[in-house]
């Protein structure tokens, strides 16, 4: 099997690390993770974060950042610092709001933005990506949002980062997708549910200021799950992820309920090693 290199989205610990920055990460050490994925970093320097992942053993490889934190010269070179010093791989632009995507001069100038700070990042080694949610999976014009975009940006300045709950929850095979961006794609989502409807929208979307814009639905049978607890066929998963270019999965669950954001990740760390090997 292709050694995949695991890790977790900090966003399913943020309340912990709010709380116990450094204790929370070194929970995710314990938990058998070696590698994370910021989103955010709890006003401390970049100096201080390194400090505390190698005192751990932990590795940054991403960070969700919302364009508004890189969409001036100013920000992007106080950006780079972080990324550079964390030595991050990838910077994902968690999503942009639909709005932009229906609107013909709004949406031409997010795909020249995107453009613009792909080829920045790639000049200096990291590679710039996009998460989707499900609504990426409504059709303009005949194609997908999420298919366009992909076609309107050159793959040298915009790669994937597939969510694999919302690709199936957006009503299409997480698979196939898989297999379409193969090529494209060096880090993923791992994120299972369960749900008996798609295509309603079950979160509020948080803008670059960590605001939420809208209430969460209240679907009464949509949850969030650990990986192997829910509706996503993990062996066709993985066995579509070993043609692909994807050298890192990443864990993450949005919403614990009642449960533990820290077992929650246990579990679905064992999962995979118990499972796969991984």
């Amino acid at each position: 099997m292709k050694n995949f290199k695991v890790g977790i989205q900090l966003y399913s610990v943020r309340e912990e690390l709010a709380k116990d920055f450094e204790g929370t990460l070194k929970k995710v050490a314990d938990a058998g993770y070696q590698y994370v994925e910021f989103a955010g970093f709890f006003k401390r320097s970049a100096e201080e974060i390194k400090g505390i992942l190698e005192k751990y053993g932990l590795t940054a490889i991403s960070v969700h950042q919302a364009m508004d934190g890189f969409n001036t010269p100013e920000k992007m070179q106080s950006f780079l610092h972080y990324a550079k010093t964390l030595t991050l791989k990838f910077v994902v632009i968690p999503w942009m709001n639909k709005e932009v995507f229906y609107d013909k001069d709004a949406y031409a100038q997010f795909v020249q933005s995107v453009k613009d700070a792909g080829e920045i990042f790639a000049k200096n080694g990291i590679t710039l990506c996009y998460h989707n949610h499900d609504f990426e999976f409504e059709k303009i014009d005949g194609k997908y949002i999420l298919d366009r975009l992909y076609e309107d940006v050159p793959e040298e300045f915009l790669k994937t980062q597939l969510d694999l709950c919302w690709v199936k929850y957006g009503g299409e095979s997480p698979v196939n997708y898989i297999k379409k961006y193969a090529k494209r794609s060096g880090i993923i989502h791992f994120k299972d549910f369960y749900a008996s409807k798609t295509k309603e929208q079950v979160y509020a979307l948080i803008d670059e200021k960590g605001v939420a814009q809208g209430d969460d639905k209240k679907a009464t049978d949509f949850k969030f799950m650990p990986l192997g607890q829910g509706l996503q066929n993990w062996e066709e998963i993985i066995r579509a992820l070993e043609e692909s270019d994807v050298e890192y999965v990443v864990y993450e669950k949005d919403q614990w309920y009642d449960g533990n954001p820290i077992e929650d990740a246990r579990q679905s760390r064992a999962y995979l090693k118990n499972t796969f090997g991984l």
